[in-house]
C-alpha cells in the first residue's frame, strides 16, 4: 500500500488526527486536496470525511484549535472551519441516488467506500487516512494514483451512470483536463458525447460557473474543441458553432473562424489573466457567420465587429452571464476589434488614434492585446504587415500620449460652461457645439487648448445664432 504520511507536513493534519482517534472516528483527507497534494500544487482548500456526522468532528476539531471561525450546512451535513488561512470542510461519508429529472441526490449515511464511490473521478476519488493504525495510507480503489500518473481523467464508475446522474460532471472533465494537461479517456468522452443533451437539467449559472473556470486555465482553446466534439456546444453556445468549417466557392475558401477563435482566445491568455478579456476574445468574431458573403471573387465579413457587438447582451442574457459592466466591457472589446490596426491604410493618423484613445479610454490595453492575439495568418507576408500596423499604432499611441493626449481625456470645455456663456438651457445646440470641440480637436483642426476650444465655441456658437452673454468665465469657478 502506497503511504503519503511523508506528504502530510501541515501541523493541522496530526490535529485532527489527534481528535478523530480520542472519539474513534474514522478519518480521511479526500478528493481535490489528495489530487493537488501528489501532483505538487498548493491548494488551501482541504476536504475531510468521516464516517459518522462531519458537523460533530467540525464542531470538536474547531474547540481543540480554539477556533471560532466556523460554518455550519446543516442541510447538506457539512460544515467549514476557517483556521490560519485554510479552509478545513468536514463531510459525513454518505450514498447517493439520483431522480432522472434532477441533479439534486437522494442522500444516506454510507462508508468510506461509499463516500469514494460517488465521487465523479477516479483522481478526486482518492483518499488519505488519518487513523492512528495507518496513518498516511492512500485509499485508492479505482486505481487513481495510476491515473493521475498518466495524466487521464476517468469515472469510478460506468460513465453513463456517472453522466446522466449528475450531467454538471461532464463540464467539471473538461475543466479538470484543461486545468491539469490531462486526457479524458475515449470510454469516458464518448459518454459525454452520448448523454449532452443530459446537460439540459443544469442550471445556465452553473454552467457558466465551470466555463469561467476552464476560461481561466493556461490553454482554454482546449475545453472548447472537447465542448464541440462531444456535441455539449450545440447545446451550450450554439453561435460558436456556425463559425465552424470552411465554405468554398469558385475554388476559394475562408479560414475555419472557429479555429481561428480558439487561437486568438489561447494568445489572448498567453498575455493576460483577465477572464473577460478571453471572453472577448472568444466572441470577437461571433457574428461572422451572419454577414458572410462572397462578392467579386472574394469572401467578406464587413461589419462582423458592430453586429458582434450588438449579439453580446442576448448571448449573455441567453448565458446568464452578468449583465452589468462586464457585459458592458466585452460589448466595447467586440465592436472596437478592428479599430486597432487598420490594415487597408497606408498610412495612420494622428486623428485615428487619437478617436481610438477617446473611444477605448480605460480600456485601451486590453484593447491591444486582443488585436495583438487576433493576427493569426499564416501567410507570411500578411501577418508582417499587420504586426507592423500593430507596432506603428502602439508607437503612435505612447508619442500621443506623452504630447497632449490622454486616455479618459475630456474635452476642455463642458455643457456647463457652453450653457453659462451663452446663458442657455439644456438644448441640441449644447451637443452640437459640444461635439464640434471634440471632434476639432480629435481631427488635429484645433490645439487640444481651453483657448482654442473657448474661439471655436463662440464660433460655433455664432453659427447656431447664439450670442456669448456670459464671455471668459473663469471655468475654475463653475
Amino acid at each position: 500500500m502506497t503511504n503519503l504520511r511523508h506528504k502530510l507536513t501541515n501541523p493541522v493534519f496530526e490535529q485532527i488526527a489527534q481528535v478523530a482517534n480520542s472519539n474513534n472516528l474514522e478519518t480521511y483527507v479526500i478528493g481535490g486536496y489528495v489530487r493537488d497534494l501528489i501532483l505538487g500544487i498548493p491548494s488551501k482548500d482541504i476536504d475531510f470525511v468521516v464516517a459518522g456526522s462531519g458537523i460533530d468532528l467540525a464542531k470538536k476539531v474547531a474547540d481543540y484549535l480554539h477556533c471560532k471561525n466556523v460554518q455550519y450546512f446543516k442541510n447538506f451535513g457539512t460544515a467549514m472551519v476557517r483556521y490560519r488561512g485554510e479552509e478545513l470542510e468536514f463531510v459525513g461519508a454518505r450514498k447517493e441516488s439520483y431522480d432522472r429529472n434532477s441533479r439534486k441526490p437522494i442522500v444516506e449515511n454510507g462508508t468510506i467506500h461509499d463516500d469514494q464511490l460517488r465521487r465523479d473521478f477516479t483522481i478526486n476519488a482518492l483518499a488519505i487516512s488519518l487513523n492512528q493504525s495507518n496513518f498516511g495510507e492512500l485509499t485508492d480503489p479505482f486505481n487513481g494514483l495510476d491515473d493521475l500518473q498518466r495524466g487521464i481523467i476517468r469515472t469510478p464508475l460506468d460513465p453513463d451512470i456517472t453522466f446522466s446522474d449528475d450531467p454538471l460532471r461532464m463540464l467539471r472533465a473538461i475543466r479538470f483536463a484543461c486545468r491539469l494537461g490531462f486526457t479524458i479517456c475515449k470510454e469516458t468522452e464518448d459518454a459525454i458525447a452520448r448523454n449532452a443533451k443530459r446537460m439540459e437539467i443544469v442550471s445556465k449559472e452553473r454552467i457558466v460557473d465551470e466555463l469561467n473556470k476552464i476560461m481561466a486555465t493556461a490553454k482554454p482553446s482546449r475545453g472548447f474543441m472537447i465542448l464541440m466534439q462531444t456535441g455539449l456546444l450545440d447545446l451550450i453556445l450554439p453561435q460558436l458553432v456556425k463559425l465552424k468549417g470552411v465554405e468554398i466557392k469558385e475554388g476559394k475558401g475562408h479560414k475555419d473562424n472557429f479555429l481561428h477563435t480558439l487561437q486568438v482566445l489561447d494568445n489572448v491568455a498567453a498575455m493576460s489573466d483577465n477572464v473577460w478579456l478571453r471572453w472577448a476574445a472568444l466572441f470577437h468574431d461571433i457574428a461572422k457567420p451572419n454577414v458572410k458573403r462572397f462578392v467579386n471573387g472574394t469572401w467578406t465579413f464587413h461589419s462582423h465587429e458592430f453586429l458582434g457587438a450588438k449579439m453580446i447582451p442576448q448571448i449573455f442574457k441567453q448565458m446568464k452571464l452578468p449583465l452589468n459592466d462586464k457585459m458592458k466591457y466585452v460589448q466595447k472589446l467586440v465592436g472596437m476589434h478592428h479599430r486597432a490596426i487598420p490594415i487597408s491604410n497606408d498610412e495612420i493618423t494622428d486623428s485615428a488614434v487619437r478617436r481610438l484613445i477617446y473611444d477605448a479610454g480605460d480600456d485601451l490595453d486590453d484593447l491591444l492585446i486582443l488585436c495583438r492575439a487576433d493576427i493569426t495568418s499564416k501567410i507570411e507576408e500578411k501577418r508582417n504587415r499587420f504586426l507592423n500596423n500593430y507596432k506603428i499604432v502602439s508607437q503612435k499611441i505612447e508619442e500621443l500620449e506623452k504630447k497632449d493626449f490622454r486616455r479618459n481625456w475630456q474635452p476642455p470645455i463642458d455643457g456647463n460652461y457652453i450653457m453659462r456663456t451663452f446663458e442657455m438651457q439644456p438644448s441640441r445646440n449644447v451637443g452640437v457645439i459640444k461635439d464640434c470641440i471634440k471632434d476639432s480637436i480629435l481631427d488635429g483642426k484645433i490645439d487640444n487648448t481651453f483657448e482654442a476650444a473657448y474661439n471655436l465655441m463662440i464660433e460655433k456658437g455664432l453659427e447656431l445664432g447664439l450670442t456669448a452673454v456670459h464671455p471668459h468665465l473663469d471655468p475654475n469657478t463653475l
